[in-house]
């Protein structure tokens, strides 16, 4: 009985260890359950259409903030300078818009594109125009990659053409692949071949620095995406056209066969030219400004 007293205030603190050791795990476990996204019943997390590549990689953790391998930003002063862009008389401004809008109304996209040559020079000021874009922090994450080599073209083809093979067989699914029915869209990609220009445009997920340090860049992908409509503008502007094209999965091996580095990753790929004497587009309308506008 003694020894039993004796051991008494033993076996209570070994329960307490134990019962310790219990709530800490079950407080892990909950909390853990708690940072996993929830889905419906039923409703698989997996999403094989989606592309990797098209992330926006822009969040930065207080870990990659410490890593020696990222370059902390300066706190010097920028210079500014003064701004005076023109001003136009209401009259001018109201001209110009109704000018601009019917420029831009008359965009379609077209995939009889021809093989006739274009100037290499347009070709170089629409990617300046687009790359007079905003960006975050002017970080300017983009990069423009112009083909025009024959046979580098075709590989590119192969690559796009099997991945959407793929894609329209078996990633898309019947609803999305019967939505495109109407637009007579398919796996084959003759334009990749007869345009005299692709533009593949990669956005930066970081930039790399001389002394090989990393450099955020803020919101890329919306940052690039803006370039984009800039660059769609600026074809338009000269008489070319092209198609937006975002072939699914094909980021990766488009990015070895380019030799573009890693934190490079494909946005959009555009066939550039003027319009296939027998063109034609779909017969569309676009909204009216009441449904896409809201004034307040």
């Amino acid at each position: 009985m003694a020894l039993i007293s004796a051991l008494t205030p033993v076996f209570v603190a070994v329960l307490c260890v134990v019962i310790a050791f219990f709530f800490r795990n079950y407080r892990r476990a909950e909390s853990s359950s708690q940072q996993k996204p929830s889905t419906a019943a039923g409703e698989t997390t997996s999403r094989p259409w989606v592309d990797e590549d098209l992330q926006d990689d822009t969040e930065i953790s207080a870990k990659d903030n410490e890593d020696d391998d990222w370059m902390v930003s300066g706190t010097e002063d920028l210079p500014h300078v003064p701004y005076t862009p023109p001003r136009y008389s209401e009259e001018e401004m109201l001209e110009r818009s109704q000018q601009f809008y019917k420029l831009l109304n008359e965009r379609r996209s077209v995939r009889f594109i021809s093989p006739e040559p274009v100037p290499r020079e347009v070709i170089e000021n629409v990617i300046r125009a687009a790359g007079t874009a905003p960006s975050g922090a002017h970080t300017e994450p983009w990069t423009f990659v112009v083909v025009a080599d024959a046979e580098t073209k075709h590989k590119i083809r192969e690559i796009v053409e099997q991945e959407e093979e793929i894609n329209y067989k078996q990633r898309m699914g019947d609803k999305w692949v019967h939505d495109l029915r109407r637009f007579r869209t398919n796996w084959v990609k003759e334009y990749l071949d007869t345009a005299p220009y692709l533009i593949l445009i990669f956005k930066q997920t970081y930039g790399i620095l001389p002394d090989g340090k990393k450099k955020t860049h803020y919101y890329n992908e919306i940052s690039v995406s803006i370039s984009c409509g800039l660059l769609l503008a600026a074809l338009q502007n000269v008489g070319l056209v092209t198609v937006t094209s975002t072939p699914l999965n094909c980021g990766p091996q488009l990015r070895v066969l380019l030799r573009r580095p890693a934190n490079e990753k494909l946005l959009m790929l555009l066939p550039v030219g003027y319009p296939a004497p027998d063109a034609t587009v779909p017969d569309l309308t676009r909204k009216d400004l009441s449904d896409v506008m809201v004034f307040v």
